[in-house]
């Protein structure tokens, strides 16, 4: 399940590291902001290489945060983790990504002329 949800970054928790049995982990916790009218704040949490990715932004920037849901359970007690797998900022956001730029008639090269005898 993938959501997305769009806010203000209002703090950056400290990076935490350590290794498991598959080797060393980065992990760093951040919060944002809704702009709804009932704005409620939101704990994600960015794993590996997207912590540089968090890096790029400061406090009070606007994002998007992609991310997957996940919850377990330890001692008959639940927890749920929100993994950000993609965050951008808001003019990113609002910049098409895999779509080729137009092309014209004249960017089209005439077809070569052939030899062939039939």
């Amino acid at each position: 399940m993938n959501l997305e949800i769009k806010g203000k970054l209002i703090k950056k928790l400290p990076e935490q590291t350590g290794e498991g049995k598959f080797g060393k982990w980065i992990k760093q916790d951040f919060v944002i902001e809704t702009q709804d009218q009932y704005p409620k704040k939101i704990c994600f949490s960015a794993w590996g290489d997207k912590t540089d990715i968090l890096k790029k932004f400061s406090e009070g920037d606007n994002i998007t945060v992609s991310f997957n849901p996940e919850s377990r359970e330890y001692n008959e007690r639940w927890y749920t983790d929100l993994r950000a797998w993609k965050i951008t900022g808001e003019t990113e956001g609002n910049a098409p990504e895999d779509i080729p730029p137009p092309f014209s008639e004249e960017d089209i090269p005439p077809p070569e002329e052939e030899d062939i005898p039939f």
